[in-house]
Formats: C-alpha cells, sequence, structure tokens
C-alpha cells in the first residue's frame, strides 16, 4: 500500500470511530445559524483550562470556553468581552470595569466581580507565568459591587489595558477553585467556563467536542452549533483531512509548511497569515544558563554563530517569517534593530569556544547536551535535528530526546534540560511578554517565565524602569539599551520571527477578526450557506 493510500485508509479508520458526529460542514441551505466547524488540535492538550497551562493547544480550545474582560484588534486597541465598559483614572493608577450582568457559567451560576478578584489576586499568581509580574504590580483588586471590578496600581503601568486578553486573564469560576488544588482540580480536563462554548466531551486521541452555549450572554450568538477539534498525529492525515473537508480549519503548526502553501492553492480554500499580531512569537534555543558550558556567554554567542538561521526561514519554515535580530519582535512596539549582529560563521563559533578553553575530546568532543524535543509536528523535528547538525560542526554533541506534551511541559518547567527549542508570545508589548523571559525575579519553575535561569542587574533594572515609564519615547530609549545588552549576552539563541497559516473553508466567514486570531471565542463565526 502507498504512504499516501494508508493515509487515506487510516482517515477513514478514524472517522468511522466518530461516526455519530458530523465530518464536513452541516447547515440546512437557507439558516442563519448553525452549523458544525470541524477543526484539528496538535498535538492534543495535557488540560482545557488555559490558566494552568499556557500551551498553544489548550489557548487555542480553552479561548472558547473561557473568557476574558478584553480583547483586541489587528491595531492592538482594546475591545469589549467581559466587560462591556472601563475607564482609567487620570492618574493612570486606577481600572475600573463594568462587567456584563447577564453573564453566567456553564454550570448556571451568575458570574460576578468576585470571580474576576479571585482569578487575578489567588488564583492566576500561583499558575500563571505572567500574572504575578502583572497582577503583583497592583496595590489593591476589588469589586466595587456585583459588576465591577476595580484593579488600582501601585505605580503608573503602561501596558496595563493590553494585560487583558484570554491568554493573561482567563476568568475562572470561584466557587469551582477556591480552597482546592488549583492544578489537580477535576474541572481543569472538565471546564467550567462563561464562553460561547461548553465541553460536550472530550475522547482521548480522538476530538473534543464543543457545543453552543444556549445562555451565553450575548443575545443571538454565538452562531455555530459545535465545534469539533480533532486529534491528529500524523502530519499528511492532517493535510489530507483539510485538503478533503473532513476539516475545514487548520492553524498553527497543523500542517507542515510546504503542505500549507500547496494546499491554500484550491479553490475552495482561503490562507492568511493574520491574526497572530498580538502573539508575535520568535523561535528560538533556549539554552540552560545555570550549568557548564552554557554559563559562560561566549558558548552562547558560538551558537548564535553557529546556526544558519537564513536556512530555518527558507528551508524548514518555507519563508513563513524572517530572520531574529533580538528578543524583540520587529512587530512588536519598541523593537530596537540596532544590536550586534551574529552572522553565520563557524569559524567564528569555533574560535570563541577555543578561547574559553573548551577543549575538544579525543573525539573530537567540545560538549554533550541534552535536547528535549517539543511535540509539535516535523518542523519542530527538523529545526531541532538542523540545530544538531549544526552543533556537531562546533564539536558539541547533541542528543535529542522525544518527549509528549506533558513529559515535555514537566521537563522544561522543572529545568531539566540543556537545549530548549520553543516559540513565547510577546502580547504586544515587552513588558507583557518579552522581558518576563529575562527578569531575575521571574526565575520560576513554571513553564514560560525565565526558565534558563538568566540574571543580569542592569536588564532587570531597564526592564523595571520601562515598564513602570507612560512616555514611548522614554520606554523606547530604555526598551533599546535592553536590548542591546541582551544580545551581547545571548541568554537564548533568537532564530526566526515566526509566521504561521490559517487555512480555511471559504463559506467560514468572521474568522479571523482580532490580533488574537484562531484564539478568539468564535461567538461571531459563522457558516455561509
Amino acid at each position: 500500500m502507498k504512504k499516501r493510500d494508508f493515509h487515506k485508509f487510516a482517515l477513514a479508520a478514524a472517522a468511522m470511530g466518530l461516526a455519530d458526529i458530523p465530518l464536513g460542514i452541516t447547515r440546512a441551505h437557507g439558516q442563519t445559524r448553525g452549523g458544525t466547524l470541524n477543526s484539528i488540535v496538535q498535538p492534543e492538550p495535557p488540560m482545557l483550562n488555559l490558566a494552568v497551562s499556557q500551551l498553544t493547544p489548550t489557548q487555542m480550545v480553552s479561548g472558547k470556553i473561557f473568557l476574558s474582560l478584553l480583547t483586541y484588534d489587528v491595531n492592538l486597541k482594546p475591545l469589549p468581552s467581559l466587560a462591556k465598559s472601563w475607564t482609567v483614572s487620570p492618574d493612570g493608577l486606577t481600572y475600573t470595569f463594568q462587567l456584563e450582568p447577564n453573564a453566567r457559567w456553564h454550570d448556571g451560576k451568575p458570574l460576578t466581580a468576585e470571580d474576576v478578584v479571585y482569578t487575578a489576586r489567588e488564583f492566576l499568581p500561583v499558575t500563571h507565568p505572567r500574572a504575578r509580574d502583572i497582577f503583583g504590580r497592583c496595590e489593591s483588586i476589588t469589586a466595587a459591587g456585583p459588576h465591577t471590578v476595580v484593579f488600582k496600581l501601585k505605580a503608573p503601568f503602561g501596558p496595563f489595558l493590553s494585560a487583558f486578553d484570554i491568554s493573561n486573564l482567563p476568568v475562572m469560576p470561584k466557587h469551582i477553585y477556591a480552597g482546592t488544588d488549583l492544578a489537580k482540580n477535576p474541572a481543569n480536563l472538565n471546564p467550567v467556563g462563561s464562553g460561547p462554548y461548553k465541553l460536550k466531551e472530550w475522547v482521548r486521541g480522538s476530538h473534543i467536542h464543543l457545543v453552543r452555549n444556549e445562555d451565553y450572554f450575548k443575545p443571538g450568538l454565538p452562531h455555530l452549533d459545535a465545534i469539533i477539534y480533532r486529534v491528529m498525529p500524523d502530519g499528511a492525515s492532517r493535510a489530507l483531512a483539510i485538503e478533503k473537508s473532513t476539516v475545514q480549519l487548520t492553524q498553527w503548526t497543523d500542517l507542515e509548511l510546504f503542505d500549507a502553501q500547496r494546499i491554500a492553492k484550491q479553490s475552495n480554500l482561503a490562507m492568511t497569515t493574520k491574526g497572530y499580531e498580538y502573539f508575535a512569537p520568535i523561535m528560538w534555543l533556549e539554552m540552560n544558563n545555570r550549568t557548564a558550558p552554557m554559563n559562560d556567554k561566549r558558548f552562547r554567542q558560538a551558537v548564535m554563530h553557529a546556526i544558519d538561521r537564513n536556512f530555518i526561514k527558507d528551508r524548514i519554515l518555507y519563508g513563513f517569517g524572517k530572520v531574529a535580530t533580538g528578543p524583540v519582535n520587529s512587530k512588536t512596539r519598541f523593537y530596537e534593530p540596532d544590536v550586534k549582529k551574529y552572522d553565520f560563521n563557524v569559524a567564528k563559533a569555533n574560535a570563541l569556544l577555543d578561547e574559553m578553553g573548551l577543549k575538544p575530546d579525543a573525539k573530537g568532543i567540545r560538549a554533550r547536551l541534552r535536547f528535549p524535543v517539543s511535540p509539535y509536528g516535523e518542523m519542530v523535528q527538523r529545526s531541532c535535528e538542523y540545530i544538531r547538525q549544526c552543533l556537531s560542526k562546533i564539536g558539541v554533541a547533541v542528543t535529542l530526546e522525544s518527549t509528549d506534551p506533558g513529559s515535555y511541559t514537566q521537563r522544561i518547567s522543572q529545568w531539566d534540560y540543556d537545549l530548549n527549542l520553543s516559540w513565547l508570545y510577546q502580547f504586544g508589548d515587552p513588558a507583557l511578554g518579552v522581558t518576563r523571559n529575562y527578569v531575575s525575579s521571574n526565575i520560576r519553575k513554571i513553564l514560560f517565565t525565565n526558565t534558563v535561569g538568566y540574571s543580569n542587574a542592569e536588564v532587570d533594572r531597564l526592564a523595571d524602569a520601562a515598564a513602570l515609564e507612560t512616555e514611548d519615547a522614554k520606554r523606547q530609549v530604555l526598551y533599546s539599551q535592553m536590548q542591546k545588552q541582551l544580545v551581547e549576552d545571548v541568554p537564548i539563541a533568537w532564530l526566526v520571527e515566526m509566521e504561521f497559516p490559517t487555512i480555511h473553508d471559504k463559506r467560514i466567514q468572521n474568522l479571523v477578526t482580532t490580533a488574537i486570531g484562531i484564539h478568539e471565542s468564535f461567538d461571531q463565526v459563522s457558516i455561509k450557506a
């Protein structure tokens, strides 16, 4: 049997196991409401609570189940979500949000200001990689009424109003979580949210089935009857599924990028790279700064010289992106282009290692490093293999280690690694999505914090000063200085500013309308008859 025929057979067999679930767009002609949207989730998330797990698959699915106070348009301007309105005091210290009075949890209980206060003050600081830095700036977080929340800052924080998207402040039900072990609460697998869709079933290894929340506070919404996320570990099967309209939506790394270029040309499909502006991820190679030889910046600089980043962009990412110059994506505010440059130069890399006194052994090996490979598809695997190949040319022997989502999360969060390929969201402002990876105060055993263990007092000072400054011109000066210092120290090898293709059936309407893209609630998404 040919490989492609095998994948067709496998896809058909999977469909047989889902016989009672619609495989394609389903809606009677002429209806203005209804339909089932089929998509892919890859890899399968470890849980469905994005307040505990910030992995992309969890965020993507949970964004339909939970809501935050705000969302953001393509220009990163705030829009209502659970908050119908908000005000900021003239001194920039007090932010008051008026909540939707008819919002309810999926179990029927009302959502109140107490839920927001509990989430920001008690839940997220324990589980979330950014909450301590964001909401720790508050002198108080209080309920001024059943539907009024007041955040009072200790000092002005310029990007504070940008911190209320679904990934930064997913509002959690206090009555479900208060007094429990947050990481082990059963609701992490069977969530009780306030969003337009609620969980019907999660069949491990098969699918996650969401259905319309009939008590959603927005009249007439959502449009769809259901969203089904299908678990498809095999890349060829995922490509075949969108080609054959078994699914109608792919995003992030669902498709290998060479497949995306080809499949997007089908007449029934459309492709966009919009909807990732808020995230603006950079693919990078984390190096555990605590352990030798990675605790010497000359080694980290050598790694930058040893990797051909243009090769990764052109040959592995198929042109989706641009070579990164440092820790801030060029699409993010306060980007500084005038930083130290690292060209692809193996001779420079070897010279730096020689300067360190890192001598090769009888087999020509200077160092041996462990490299857990995250389970996010062939693109990640190929990137890791290419990095291993590059480092072998400077005498660094890399062992690639397979992982599943759970073990990968555990290892990186517990600092049990030497190298790690990842990409983190920037959230529109360095104070929200960039400095968390480099400031000493955020060295924590939580994923997506400063897990590399980098510490520099000057970077800490610049990051703090820039966050407190309210004038953009002054913030730019501070962030430019910070970026220059970081690029000198290279705590992380920045590789490529990533772009991702979202491919969808042309009948799907209002799919990507904000900077949050496919992480949105999808309450406005509909299917054109």
